[in-house]
């Protein structure tokens, strides 16, 4: 559990019983307030006001879907620092008020996604699909109907707040779907990570050629893993890029040697923060 468990609030993008709260929870604890924000960009504002939240938590990146690269943005302009990551398991489960049963069901609610991750289970019942905008606020929207013919696909915490019951659990398709979760702090009032073995950066070059691999070599040199390397257009510029990358070391020592090597060959340098490594 973090340091910052007794935190006020916590930014997170959906609504209560989201997968944003759950891997929250996951990180500071069941006890941890959370500020609900309609989208990403409110997030990030949020997270900046120290009048309104302690941190906040957003999505990066999707096993399957891949990277949220607006968020990379998002980040690119925010005054914040990565101080932990999170990977969470996405399980999908339907579900319905309690007594419903399975021939009950005329109509099941959810989220795009969620619903095409769980077509090969749909696809057994003739049930009316109803897209809606969050697997969460759908649960929950059932619990406040008391509805007897409509069922609801979301995560396990939106059923244990809204009193539903898990009629099937687990109905995704590809099991191994993960999301990598930021946790995110102001970076004036961010401490030190204890361990920390992983850090983010972004960097550009002159985009010379080779000035790239003259980057990666020196990674490789100074046996430290490179994790994720993610490019982005640079705004006004003629096809030019920058790049993020996860680095994941042994120790800070190592990692701040290797920033002395590759600051003389980039344009650019930022250190988004360093952090222990979600998976360990």
């Amino acid at each position: 559990m973090n340091k910052l468990t007794e935190s006020k609030k916590v930014a997170i993008q959906g609504f209560e019983g989201s997968f944003h709260q759950t891997a929250t929870r996951q990180f500071f604890g069941k006890n941890v307030e959370v500020a609900c924000c309609a989208t990403f960009r409110e997030l990030i504002k949020k997270a900046e006001d120290r009048t309104q939240t302690d941190a906040a938590v957003m999505a990066i990146e999707n096993s399957i879907a891949g990277s949220i690269l607006a968020n990379y943005n998002l980040l690119q302009r925010s005054s914040l620092t990565i101080t932990g990551e999170i990977y969470l398991q996405i399980k999908q489960n339907l579900l319905v008020n309690p007594g419903v049963s399975l021939e009950d069901i005329r109509e099941v609610h959810s989220h795009p996604m969620a619903l095409q991750q769980c077509l090969e289970f749909l696809d057994k019942y003739n049930w009316k699909l109803v897209e809606t905008e969050d697997t969460a606020l759908s649960a929950k929207h059932i619990h406040q109907h008391k509805s007897k013919h409509v069922a609801a696909i979301a995560g396990k915490l939106a059923a244990e707040l809204f009193d539903l019951e898990m009629i099937a659990p687990n109905i995704h398709t590809l099991k191994n779907n993960y999301t990598r979760f930021l946790v995110l702090q102001r970076e004036k009032e961010a401490l030190e990570v204890e361990g920390a073995n992983k850090a983010s950066v972004n960097f550009s070059t002159d985009h010379t050629k080779g000035s790239l691999v003259k980057v990666l070599g020196k990674i490789a040199e100074a046996d430290i893993n490179l994790s994720k390397l993610q490019s982005f257009p640079i705004p006004g510029s003629n096809f030019n890029y920058s790049f993020h990358a996860d680095m994941e070391f042994d120790d800070k020592d190592q990692f701040y040697k290797l920033v002395e090597k590759i600051k003389p060959v980039t344009n650019t340098f930022k250190i988004y923060g360093l952090y222990k490594n979600g998976n360990k």
